[in-house]
């Protein structure tokens, strides 16, 4: 079946463009969703419209993109996790955490699914790739660090130590008298 693409469609092509798509993809995918019609000769005279408006739609987005993929490439997060000794984190920074504190971070609305492509799960420097489209792929840097959890217990501990000598001078006193 010859499809004309009205929009841009990831994985085929642009929009303006006639394709040969199986039957099954064109009829219950494309043409529902409004991104094809049948490649007949009356819609062939639209294409050249679509393309010239499908050409200057991708022309902001890639001003966009290049704009986003500057800043994204300037950014550092940080994560802490607890780890083993040998590095390896109990748990994992996912994806999502990724996505949501680079959203966060700066003010965009990335989808998690474009961030990465698997859970971090060793303690260090990472570089993660951000999918913005086939020719914009910035990567921002994540570094993981572990928690430091020797400091809590001995914060812990010289409070703890300062009531057991008091009982031991309580005991001794009693003892002495």
């Amino acid at each position: 079946m010859k499809v004309l693409l009205k929009k841009d469609v990831e994985n085929l092509g642009y929009a303006g463009e006639v394709y040969s798509v199986s039957d099954g993809y064109g009829r219950n995918f494309l043409i529902p969703n409004g991104l094809a019609l049948l490649a007949t000769p009356s819609t062939l005279k639209q294409a050249e419209s679509w393309r010239q408006k499908a050409e200057a739609h991708r022309a902001e987005l890639r001003a966009e993109y290049v704009s986003l993929s500057a800043r994204i490439q300037e950014v550092h997060l940080t994560f802490t996790a607890r780890a083993g000794e040998t590095g390896k984190l109990y748990g994992s920074i996912t994806t999502a955490m990724v996505a949501d504190a680079l959203n966060e971070k700066l003010g965009t609305e990335i989808d998690r699914r474009k961030v990465g492509v698997e859970p971090l799960r060793q303690l260090g420097e990472h570089k993660v790739v951000v999918r913005l489209s086939g020719e914009f792929q910035p990567e921002l840097t994540v570094l993981i660090e572990s928690e430091e959890e020797t400091e809590a217990p001995a914060a812990v501990a010289p409070a703890a130590a300062a009531p057991n000598e008091d009982v031991a001078e309580e005991e001794s006193a009693v003892a002495a008298e």
